[in-house]
């Protein structure tokens, strides 16, 4: 896959390609030959091990069984024989200080490298110097500007290659079939998502900059939860959401929802939220007769949210005024809407409208309907204090 000597090793492009994979596998083979390999595992953000390499590894360890080689631990692979270790670890938790502990360090892989920042780069490169050392960096292309990017484009010691589930002959076939079926609804998205094309529409996204994915757990201090539902119609995906608000920051806890969910199934389906029912609920209020069903079957604080004229702008400009928009990991809906609903583009121009394409935004309607009350309530204090 990657035929080169170079120090800087990188796999990029669309999902499904397997490129974690063949990492992961080489480095528990590389593992196994040198019982004191020394790599580090490293994201740019890193909360949870959860949502690190370390399951890919431990996966890739009982595929080649050879878990007697090795001692897995809550937070490091230990290389049973040796001295070898791999660990996982976040640059936004380290200086150029802090790191240097890793300049004895045989590599490091860099997952997810298009989160990767400048300042980032700078502090990892100088310190996995060790003669021979290798930095494998595996990534979906985001903008061509990115820190990752700038890498493999201006040096020279560097080997890369693209790759794309067409490329994977292990692929399922279901991933095949939802990649197809993406390629003929949205061909640009297809292109972004299964061929890692750049994300061309970065200008026109709404929340772009605006929010990050991480971790954490509402403090008895915060305020909430609140929570808000849109109904799906036909094809479109029933959406709810929880969220919580402290310090002007909002937190996007859980969400929950899908596809082809009749109304008599609403209730279990936000189960999933925890103690959802236990909470006022805000839903469109364009549906009162479902509303009206749900409250008589399992969701019996759930009422109609007010629509009206400029209630979709009102509430992406009041979703936006907050000074931090923090999303779980585990909210993979709302990240994916929150990365991609957009203003429309010219398709002559390629100038950005300010018209909002009615698309990519079932939990965005779901977080406008849960925070109304909060809304009019900004409203009156800003009154109040112009008065």
């Amino acid at each position: 896959m990657l035929k080169s000597t170079a120090t800087y090793r990188g796999a990029k492009g669309g999902r499904a390609s397997g490129k974690s994979y063949f990492f992961a596998e080489s480095l528990v083979e590389r593992s196994i030959i040198d019982s004191n390999l020394q790599w580090v595992c490293i994201r740019e953000v890193q909360r949870s091990l959860k949502f690190s390499a370390k399951k890919l590894i431990e996966a890739s360890i009982l595929k080649l069984r050879v878990g007697h080689l090795f001692d897995v631990t809550a937070t490091e692979i230990r290389r049973v024989g040796g001295t070898g270790v791999i660990i996982f670890e976040g640059m936004q938790d380290h200086t150029a200080e802090s790191l240097k502990s890793l300049e004895g360090f045989d590599g490091a892989w860099v997952e997810e490298g298009q989160s990767l920042t400048p300042r980032s780069v700078e502090i990892l490169l100088p310190t996995i110097r060790k003669p021979g050392s290798e930095i494998w960096f595996s990534w979906n292309p985001n903008q061509p500007k990115d820190a990752v990017e700038e890498l493999f484009r201006e040096h020279d010691d560097t080997t890369l290659v693209h790759v794309n589930y067409t490329d994977n002959p292990w692929c399922p076939p279901k991933i095949v079939e939802l990649a197809e079926w993406q390629r003929k609804i949205d061909p640009e998205k297809y292109n972004h998502i299964w061929l890692g094309g750049y994300n061309t529409k970065s200008e026109a996204l709404i929340f772009s900059g605006r929010y990050r994915v991480d971790e954490f757990t509402p403090a008895p201090d915060w305020d909430g939860p609140y929570q808000g539902m849109d109904f799906g119609f036909a094809e479109d995906p029933m959406a709810a959401i929880r969220c919580w608000i402290h310090d002007r920051e909002l937190f996007i806890e859980y969400d929950a929802g899908g596809t082809q969910i009749e109304l008599d199934h609403t209730a279990p389906a936000v189960g999933a939220i925890p103690a959802f029912r236990d909470y006022v609920t805000r839903a469109d209020s364009a549906r009162p007769d479902s509303i009206s069903y749900l409250r008589r079957h399992g969701l019996a604080k759930i009422k109609g949210a007010a629509k009206g004229k400029g209630s979709v702008e009102d509430g992406i400009d009041h979703i936006k005024s907050y000074d931090d928009i923090v999303i779980h990991p585990r909210c993979e809906s709302t990240i994916y809407e929150f990365g991609h609903y957009a203003y429309k583009i010219d398709r002559l121009s390629g100038d950005v409208l300010p018209i909002i394409i009615d698309k990519d935004n079932h939990w965005i309607d779901a977080l406008r309907y849960a925070l109304e009350p909060i809304m009019k309530k900004s409203g009156y204090d800003l009154m109040r204090a112009m008065a």
